[in-house]
């Protein structure tokens, strides 16, 4: 036994002179990464250099845009902190502070991280620099001295090497915390 259809087939009618509703469409809000890669380069340029002291750095990461994702976006940064020359190196290095201590941090610690930061520069040329950003505050003083400390024993070009990766974990972070604050 066959089927056919219950339901007789409806025409519509001829809707001349009718224009049809267009669809409501959002536009999703521009994400950081978005405005990242929509200002003008110079002003990308600048929100870069607030996170590593490095032209040549923050060229190649402006040059490169536009970005898909914060991911893709922070994976250019290390790429381009990888290939830092020594010359781009002690440009950045010349540009950090030292890390700051803790308000509460007594006399003596200001002291003995005095002497640390001296030593170290005396002996490699450049500021100390640490990424301390999964470094609990209360911690920060004792993970800076023990770290000055044991890299005081490397040789130039070893401690060349932490310096550069230290630089590239501070800039990612100093990069996720702008693109988190929307300032780029």
């Amino acid at each position: 036994m066959t089927r056919g259809s219950t339901l007789p087939a409806h025409r519509l009618p001829h809707l001349t002179g009718r224009l049809p509703i267009p669809a409501q469409t959002r536009t999703p809000p521009a994400t950081p990464v978005d405005t990242f890669n929509t200002v003008p380069a110079e002003e990308a340029l600048d929100s870069l250099l607030a996170c590593l002291h490095s032209p040549c750095w923050a060229r190649r990461v402006v040059d490169h845009r536009p970005y898909p994702t914060v991911d893709a976006l922070l994976a250019a940064s290390d790429e381009a902190a990888y290939d830092l020359t020594a010359a781009d190196l002690a440009e950045a290095l010349a540009a950090e502070s030292l890390p700051a201590l803790p308000a509460d941090a007594y006399e003596a610690a200001h002291l003995a991280l005095d002497a640390a930061h001296a030593a170290y520069e005396a002996r490699f040329g450049h500021v100390f620099v640490i990424c301390l950003d999964a470094v609990p505050p209360a911690e920060a003083l004792d993970v800076v001295l023990e770290s000055i400390r044991s890299r005081l024993t490397n040789d130039p070009e070893d401690e060349r090497v932490v310096a550069a990766e230290e630089l590239r974990r501070l800039a990612r972070g100093r990069l996720t915390a702008h693109l988190r604050g929307a300032g780029l």
